[in-house]
């Protein structure tokens, strides 16, 4: 594994190196040794799948409050899209910055989300699928988002929206009171 770190503090893209021969492809998706610098002493809890169907469909921008805060391991296993994290940490260089990623299932790149940021993502393909590794357990009260065209983020989607849940649509704009 190639661990390559993104601007945004404890944020990284970790590309896998397959080997190959004429039976198919293997390589190894999570291992924690490897990965100790950025997961340190934390343990996957959950490991999630999500499949999304339409091109330009956005789920996002999730998050967890404390104590409930998760460290997110996600990599795209079937088709392609745009990721995109968003540092919500007051107290960071880099609030309210955020950061994309092509995540697909040729390039195999995995992306290290750290507590504090916001992550969602726009289908650039259909089907596409998407593992999360997870070092927390969801929690419904815990649980919170900001809203994926919110102006004082101003991500710049790739793709008009297809499809987005109405609570992704509906998670409030940001304030200064956040």
């Amino acid at each position: 594994m190639k661990i390559h770190i993104l601007p945004i503090s404890g944020a990284a893209v970790v590309d896998v190196e397959p080997k190959s021969d004429s039976r198919g492809v293997f390589c190894r998706w999570f291992c924690q040794k490897e990965l100790e610098s950025l997961v340190g002493k934390r343990q996957i809890v959950n490991v999630n799948f999500s499949r999304t169907e339409k091109i330009g469909s956005i789920r996002g921008m999730h998050f967890q409050y404390p104590p409930k805060a998760e460290m997110k391991l996600v990599r795209c296993i079937r088709g392609k899209v745009f990721d995109v994290i968003v540092d919500l940490r007051k107290k960071s260089p880099t609030f309210m910055q955020y950061h994309t990623e092509i995540l697909s299932q040729e390039n195999g790149k995995m992306i290290v989300i750290p507590e504090g940021l916001a992550h969602g993502f726009q289908a650039l393909e259909e089907g596409v699928e998407l593992i999360y590794f997870m070092t927390e357990f969801y929690s419904k009260e815990h649980s919170s988002g900001i809203r994926y065209s919110d102006p004082k983020v101003g991500i710049d989607w790739p793709l008009s929206v297809s499809e987005i849940s109405i609570k992704d649509k509906e998670f409030p704009f940001l304030d200064d009171t956040f």
